[in-house]
């Protein structure tokens, strides 16, 4: 696929397929099914990634040269998943190579990489490292704007694994993920934001019919923001949280018929809310430090793959969930039966290290179905109920450096939702065609919108300016893909609606009279056509388009004079939309000789992105000039971007 900056993204590839989406252009924040961004979780070799892009999103978190999978649940999610209510994206990479000593890598014009694998012990051990950083600035000074020649960006990441094979019964993997990112626009702040991922993998055999997966992972994410042009107000913002778990699966082929999993996991959450400290003695920015928070989630599951004939499957699975918000904290407590507002707090408790403030707990149904009406068509079904205990706060549409996550606790509830699917599947052609089409009816509750004038950072009593909605979303989704000949790819079309509701007095202001109103992600028709063609084994292309409807957005309708000052009247949330949104991209594969005995093996990508040039707009904002509102439409690739690349391997 041809993707900006000619580098081969695999959330790009997912971005593609029917019923996920993004709302911005340049972002890898994803949209499952009618879910916000912080609904789907994000695992690389089992360790949670909360941050998962690189350069304002142009770029993934997942180095392509060392993938094995990526495998996305969005409508039968096992048991053994939890935590989110829209997805699970699982991303593992490979081993290294046991038997020598190979690599590879690319070139581009903003950022390269390499790769190196081998063996340490013939045969059963083998290490994996592999890194990538940029080299944007260049580019940033050849821009016409002033602003921009100012600016910089920049960032790397780091990945290192090891396998070892003990004996035939027992493998250990160990891995691990470092990424830092910093950017600067014109003159203003400087950002940065790290993530740090580790995990270690034990897998045991203990006969035919039974064998365990043993994990432990760390995950870490956190960003600053450093401000230090004015002596005056110098200042460093920051936020940062990390996560331990222990998860312990267990695989058993009870007969012909029954294939049972069933295990349990546990994750322990510490997270800085955030900070505002002085920098410089000449600062007059007065500290502001927000209280940590800590909890622990816990689970245990069980499920049965049950083959009834060779035509008619089930799966059933329960998992249990329990979060517990622990001390040291305070929380306010509020007077029943009205909004949370500064007002209406009535005392502070304290707890103490250790101590529950809350807990929430309940069940997790996974059911499923497959009924094959041919020997190349089925029809399958699904159920899930999903409960999910941490929240993220953002003042973007899409995801940001700067968005905050908050646990559940005495005063946020952990959001549940639960999903129903039907799908038909054929396949043509002795399998080399696939269609499919898919419904699906999503109902939420207690996932978090924003109170009008919210204040989302830094806030001491976030609970006041945030309420727990209830939302649905429901659609279709259909593709075709063709996976082999010299023409190939796919066509994919989804029609999706995903509403929200905030109508209950006694929790917040009501929102639009308490109708039902688009999310900020709702985006009816999405279209995405993904094709390649191969003229020979040397030379191939690619052709990519994509067609989604504009997302919703509140607009200024009217100016009205109070109190001799002139205001603005803004219509109801999110009752217009951006312009629709579109884009072809192209991409050349040229490949050298495919001889076998060579020193290394390479192509050239040359690619354009947004061939037709087209100024989608990424966001729509209004500026007072003389006493008139005026409407501007932010373009974050108003034009082609040609690339090209060069990769090898050896």
């Amino acid at each position: 696929m041809p993707t900006a900056f000619g580098e081969t993204d695999i959330l790009r590839v997912v971005l593609t397929l029917p019923g996920v989406k993004s709302v911005g252009e340049g972002s890898t924040g994803m949209n499952v099914r009618g879910g916000s961004t912080d609904q789907n979780l994000i695992l690389f070799n089992d360790a949670t990634v909360y941050n998962p892009s690189h350069l304002f999103g142009f770029f993934s978190a997942f180095n392509p040269d060392i993938v094995k999978a990526v495998e996305l649940h969005k409508s039968n999610i096992p048991a053994r998943y939890g935590g989110r209510l829209s997805s699970v994206l699982e991303v593992t990479t490979r081993d290294g190579n046991k038997k020598k000593l190979a690599g590879s890598g690319g070139i581009g014009l903003l950022t390269s990489r390499l790769t190196l694998e081998g063996p340490i012990n013939k045969d059963k051990t083998s290490f994996l490292v592999a890194g990538r950083s940029t080299y944007s600035d260049w580019l940033l000074k050849k821009l016409p704007q002033e602003t921009f020649k100012k600016s910089s960006a920049s960032f790397y990441d780091l990945n290192a694994q090891i396998s070892h094979e003990f004996d035939s019964k027992n493998t250990l993997y160990l891995s691990g993920y470092f990424s830092k990112d910093k950017f600067r626009l014109g003159s203003d702040s400087l950002y940065n934001f790290t993530n740090r991922n580790a995990s270690v993998k034990w897998k045991h055999i203990f006969h035919n019919k039974l064998y365990s997966v043993l994990t432990g992972a760390y995950s870490y994410y956190g960003y600053g923001v450093n401000a230090e042009n004015n002596p005056v107000n110098a200042s460093e913002m920051s936020f940062n949280m990390n996560q331990v778990n222990l998860q312990a699966d267990f695989n058993y082929f009870l007969n012909g018929k029954h294939t049972v999993d069933f295990g349990a996991s546990s994750i322990l959450y510490n997270v800085s809310p955030g900070s505002l400290k002085p920098v410089g003695s000449e600062s007059l920015i007065i500290p502001d430090v927000l209280q940590r928070e800590k909890a622990l989630e816990s689970a245990v599951y069980v499920s049965d793959q049950i083959d009834i004939s060779p035509r008619f499957s089930v799966y059933l699975g329960l998992r249990y969930s329990m979060f517990n918000a622990l001390g040291p904290r305070e929380t306010y407590l509020y007077a029943p039966n009205v909004p949370k507002t500064e007002s209406t707090i009535l005392d502070t408790l304290a707890y103490k290290s250790g101590q529950s403030l809350a807990t929430y707990h309940g069940p997790e149904y996974r059911i499923s179905a497959r009924f094959g009406l041919t020997d190349h068509s089925s029809v399958k079904m699904s159920f899930n109920r999903m409960r999910q205990y941490i929240h993220m706060l953002s003042n973007t549409a899409t995801m940001s450096p700067t968005d905050t996550w908050k646990l559940s606790d005495a005063n946020v509830r952990p959001q549940v939702g639960d999903q129903i699917s039907l799908g038909y599947y054929q396949n043509f052609r002795a399998n080399t065609v696939e269609f499919s089409v898919e419904g699906y009816y999503k109902k939420m509750k207690d996932f978090l919108d924003y109170r009008n004038g919210a204040t989302i950072i830094l806030n001491h009593h976030i609970e006041t300016d945030v309420a727990n909605a209830e939302g649905k979303a429901y659609g279709v989704e259909v593709m075709l893909k063709k996976l082999t000949g010299k023409l190939n790819g796919w066509v994919s079309y989804t029609y999706s609606r995903t509403l929200v509701r905030l109508n209950n007095p006694q929790v917040s202001e009501i929102i639009n009279q308490g109708k039902w109103y688009p999310s900020n992600f709702d985006k009816p028709h999405d279209v995405t056509l993904i094709s390649n063609y191969r003229f020979s084994q040397r030379f191939s292309t690619s052709l990519n388009f994509t067609y989604s409807t504009g997302r919703p957005i509140t607009l200024p309708i009217a100016k009205y004079t109070d109190g001799n000052v002139q205001r603005i009247f803004y219509s109801d949330r999110n009752q217009y939309r951006v312009p629709d949104y579109y884009r072809v991209d192209f991409a050349m594969n040229i490949e050298g000789n495919h001889k076998v005995k060579k020193l290394a093996h390479s192509s050239w990508t040359l690619a354009v992105y947004n061939l037709t040039g087209r100024k989608n707009p990424y966001s729509v904002y209004f500026r007072s000039d003389n006493g008139k509102i005026k409407g501007y439409k932010l373009s974050i690739f108003g034009q082609p971007i040609p690339t090209i690349t060069y990769n090898f391997r050896f």
